[in-house]
């Protein structure tokens, strides 16, 4: 009756920074639900985990090292799900990285492009090479965050990637609108992982106070998320409950954009 509900039974999703730990609790809920799993992930060591997290090899699950910036490499992992599974139903663009916190004057150019490479350039790659094979029905989803709906001093090249994010969606919600396919981006706020917590130790310098409890007194609910919170909302927008839904901002951020 669930699976019916959800309309995933059968279907392929593939995830871009599928080891993460976004990726990885999408991947699991996605795979409960019925879809069958392509795990795409810079880090073959970090792929590997994740394939033994998951239960270790099996038919509905395969994965794929790749660099999302690269063109040849987004080119080889979508035909390599195709080869795989022979479909494209859902296309979770989530691979991340952060980048530094410093003033204008001395923030790294060269990890400004690095930041909105993997962001901007991997998920526009990501739809440029996976929308010819998705059919009436299909859904795009791109990890943007709660950095895409607000600014704050020195993240240049994370909260400008997470903005553009939103634009890349918003012009591919209507393209494809029409071709009955569905683009959103959900917008996590600070969420308990390896990822978050770099930031935070970095931040912890920067304020010269703990950045984990900095982040948990500008959340209205005075937490982080977790990983499984981002997944139900992934969930939603991959899943047949959100046929009527394009073109959306969806935080899950404790209200911090609020």
């Amino acid at each position: 009756m669930e699976d019916r509900v959800f309309g995933l039974e059968g279907k392929v999703a593939l995830i871009t920074g599928g080891a993460g730990s976004i990726g990885l609790a999408s991947a699991r809920l996605l795979r409960d639900h019925g879809a069958r799993i392509a795990l795409v992930d810079r880090d073959p060591a970090a792929l590997d985990a994740a394939l033994a997290a998951m239960g270790g090899p099996a038919p509905d699950l395969m994965t794929h090292a790749a660099d999302v910036a690269d063109e040849s490499s987004t080119k080889a992992y979508v035909a390599a799900t195709l080869a795989r599974f022979g479909r494209l139903d859902v296309l979770f663009s989530n691979a991340g990285n952060f980048g530094t916190v410093a003033p204008i004057e001395d923030y790294p150019t060269e990890t400004f492009d690095a930041v909105l490479a993997v962001h901007v350039r991997g998920a526009f790659l990501a739809a440029k090479h996976a929308v010819p094979h998705l059919q009436p029905g299909a859904s795009i989803v791109i990890t943007s965050s709660v950095a895409g709906l607000r600014g704050d001093p020195g993240v240049y090249g994370y909260i400008t990637a997470k903005h553009a994010q939103t634009g890349l969606m918003r012009v591919l919600a209507k393209e494809l609108a029409p071709r009955g396919i569905r683009v959103n981006t959900v917008n996590p706020g600070p969420i308990g992982n390896a990822f978050q917590k770099r930031v935070e130790e970095d931040l912890t310098g920067i304020l010269g106070r703990d950045g984990t409890a900095f982040f948990d007194e500008i959340i209205p609910m005075g937490r982080h998320g977790t990983p499984e919170e981002i997944a139900r909302t992934v969930l939603y927008l991959a899943s047949d409950l959100s046929t009527f839904t394009t073109g959306a901002v969806l935080p899950v951020d404790g209200g911090m954009s609020v």
